[in-house]
């Protein structure tokens, strides 16, 4: 097996752990922060505060592996998240919401590091080779949407304080990837590790194709996340059982990987910008499904087309972002991508707890509805715009 094939294969079980961790903790957190918050329009603050986490340190965390390679920043990340669930587990023990809240920050922190793993597949692949290595390790994201629901049910009894179980459940898997992540093997390149090389960062994010690329992330990451971190507060206001809230997030978490599989291919075939632009539609019609009604099926069809319209455009705009910079560029231009996707995933989180106690979920799912089209149309500009400049090279 070949270096490149090897990292892929490693990198996509860390990513099924960090899913793991993610679904695991959009399952409890709502539900935890509800009962225990000083204000139930707070109930996602420990969600958002998981989301701050990772966006204050998506940019340290890119130019530290600059420095140090993406195997020392992994183990590092995984680390924090070890000390985060276990600060979690502290917090609800003595029922301190914002001990749980700093628990989630410093989790959020081995996130932002954990959502390299997919530009570290693109590192070592060839050109050809790109768009699949970046679909196949977040496809790996689909096991954790199988076990993180179930390991939830399955964890969040075994001790006498509700889903303490499921944090207790979170530092084991945090040491797995501390150990998987430590057999990565990517050297740094020599472009990569000069310090002040490259376009300043003004010129790199002003490009059309950075600009479509981070709008794609940012709207498919934030109206995603603005859905899906109040669906089982939502559903439990609707009177659904917590199991149904599981098996409707492990369908959505299949929807975002399970397509990542064939997603390269897709994107090799018909384009980058045609995939993306099916991410946005299928994003608007689940919204209208969600709207159309709240039973059971209402809520596993919409969440479902999120989860896969979500993987279209943050696949897409992962890959169509590596067309933005150079080898000495990457670690600014990867790290301002992800902090402003951070950042407008914390603005959603925060926002949802917000829209759903005071409208409800139909109000929810309308105030995503804009952003998707602002996405879509960004997406078709660049689209007509290569093609009018293919028009003008050849006259």
């Amino acid at each position: 097996m070949d270096r490149a094939k090897k990292n892929v294969g490693i990198l996509a079980l860390c990513q099924a752990l960090l899913l793991t961790n993610n679904v695991t903790l959009i399952a409890v957190n709502a539900l935890i922060g509800h009962a225990l918050a000083p204000n139930k329009a707070l109930a996602t603050l420990p969600i958002t505060t998981y989301v701050i986490g990772a966006a204050l340190t998506t940019m340290p965390a890119s130019l530290l592996m600059r420095r140090i390679g993406r195997r020392g920043g992994f183990m590092g990340g995984s680390l924090l998240g070890l000390l985060g669930a276990s600060l979690c587990t502290w917090g609800l023990g003595i029922a301190s919401f914002w001990l749980i809240c700093f628990g989630t920050l410093v989790m959020g922190m081995y996130n932002a590091f954990g959502q390299y793993y997919r530009f570290a597949a693109a590192d070592v692949a060839s050109s050809k080779f790109k768009s699949k290595a970046i679909s196949l390790v977040l496809a790996g994201g689909i096991v954790g949407g199988i076990i993180g629901p179930e390991l939830t049910k399955w964890s969040k009894d075994w001790v006498e304080t509700p889903f303490m179980g499921s944090y207790l459940l979170l530092m084991g898997l945090s040491v797995a990837a501390t150990v998987l992540v430590s057999r990565v093997d990517i050297p740094p390149s020599a472009e990569a590790r000069q310090p002040g090389s490259g376009r300043p960062l003004s010129r790199i994010v002003m490009q059309p194709v950075f600009a479509v690329a981070a709008l794609g992330a940012m709207i498919g990451y934030g109206a995603m996340n603005l859905l899906m971190s109040v669906t089982p507060l939502a559903m439990q206001h609707h009177g659904h059982h917590f199991n149904d809230a599981a098996v409707v997030l492990e369908w959505h978490v299949i929807g975002m990987y399970g397509p990542a599989f064939f997603t390269g291919s897709l994107i090799n075939r018909f384009g980058v910008l045609k995939v993306m632009l099916w991410g946005a539609v299928l994003m608007l019609a689940s919204v209208f499904i969600a709207l159309a009604g709240v039973g059971f099926i209402h809520f596993l069809a919409a969440l479902f087309l999120l989860g896969v319209g979500w993987s279209f455009l943050y696949v897409g705009g992962t890959t169509l972002l590596t067309e933005s910079y150079r080898p000495e560029e990457k670690a600014k231009a990867q790290g301002a991508n992800d902090f402003l996707v951070f950042a407008t995933m914390a603005v959603s989180s925060l926002s949802s707890g917000a829209l759903l106690t005071r409208g409800g979920w139909e109000t929810v799912n309308v105030w995503a509805l804009p952003f998707l089209v602002v996405a879509g149309a960004a997406t078709a500009w660049l689209a007509m715009l290569r093609r009018m400049q293919k028009t003008a090279s050849r006259g």
